[in-house]
C-alpha cells in the first residue's frame, strides 16, 4: 500500500512501555505455580498481544479445571509492584512521538486503567490524553480488527491511511485485517520470526522507525 499516512496507531505494551519483559517474568511464575510449567519465552510466543481473558481460557483448557474469580490477584499484585519498581519507556519511542508531522493514538487490548497507569509511569501519559483506544471499547479484542478499526474511525482516518506499530502477531494481524500498513518492532520479547508477515516490515531499534514512516516525520529529526 502506498497511501500517504495520515495516522500512526502504536500498540502500549512492549511498543511505548518496555512491560512485555516485565509481564512474562511474572506470568511465568504464576502460570507454572497454578500447574503448568511455562517458561518467560513460552508465555511471550504464546500470550503477548491477546486479552487476559484469553489467558485465562487457555489455562483452563490446559489444567482441565475451571479458575477461580481471583485467580489474577498475585498476578496484578507482582506485576504492579514490578512496573512501579522498574517500568520505562521503550528506547526512542519518546522522539518519534514528538516528531511526528501526523496524528497520532495508542490502541492496546490492556483496559484502559492498564494504558493510563503505565504511560504515566514511563512519563508519556501527557502525549496521548484523548487518543487512548482499548479492547474494552470493542466486541472483540486484537487479533481482530476491530480495535485498530475503532482507533481509525474515532480520529476520523480511513484505515488505508493508517501505519499500526505493533510487537506481537496478534496485533500484527488485526491491523493487516483491517486494512493498515504495518511496522513489527522485534526489539521486544517476539522474534522477527514470530511477526513475519504479508506487508510487515520488521526493525529493531525505535531510532530506525523515523526512516521508515517518511512523510509522517518532521524533517530533521535525529535518529543514531
Amino acid at each position: 500500500m502506498n497511501s500517504p499516512t495520515e495516522l500512526v496507531i502504536f500498540d502500549c505494551d512492549g511498543v511505548l512501555v518496555d512491560s512485555e519483559r516485565l509481564a512474562v517474568r511474572v506470568d511465568s511464575a504464576l502460570i507454572t505455580e497454578l500447574g503448568w510449567s511455562l517458561t518467560p519465552q513460552d508465555i511471550a510466543q504464546r500470550f503477548v498481544g491477546h486479552s487476559r481473558q484469553y489467558m485465562r481460557e487457555q489455562i483452563e483448557h490446559h489444567l482441565g479445571r475451571p479458575l477461580p474469580d481471583n485467580w489474577q490477584e498475585p498476578f496484578e499484585q507482582a506485576y504492579w509492584a514490578l512496573i512501579d519498581k522498574e517500568l520505562t519507556a521503550v528506547d526512542g519511542v519518546r522522539n518519534v512521538i514528538e516528531h511526528l508531522a501526523v496524528p497520532y493514538c495508542v490502541a492496546s487490548n490492556g483496559s484502559h486503567y492498564k494504558m493510563t497507569r503505565s504511560l504515566r509511569r514511563a512519563g508519556l501519559l501527557a502525549l496521548f490524553t484523548g487518543r487512548m483506544f482499548s479492547a474494552d471499547d470493542v466486541a472483540r479484542p486484537k487479533p481482530a480488527p476491530d480495535l485498530h478499526l475503532h482507533a481509525a474511525a474515532r480520529m476520523g482516518v480511513p484505515p488505508q491511511h493508517c501505519v499500526v506499530i505493533e510487537d506481537s502477531p496478534f496485533g500484527l494481524e488485526g491491523a493487516r485485517t483491517a486494512g493498515m500498513r504495518t511496522f513489527g518492532y522485534t526489539g521486544g520479547v517476539n522474534t522477527a520470526e514470530q511477526l513475519e508477515g504479508p506487508g510487515t516490515r520488521l526493525f529493531h531499534d525505535m531510532r530506525d522507525l523515523p526512516g521508515l514512516l517518511g512523510d509522517a516525520i518532521v524533517p530533521g529529526i535525529t535518529q543514531r
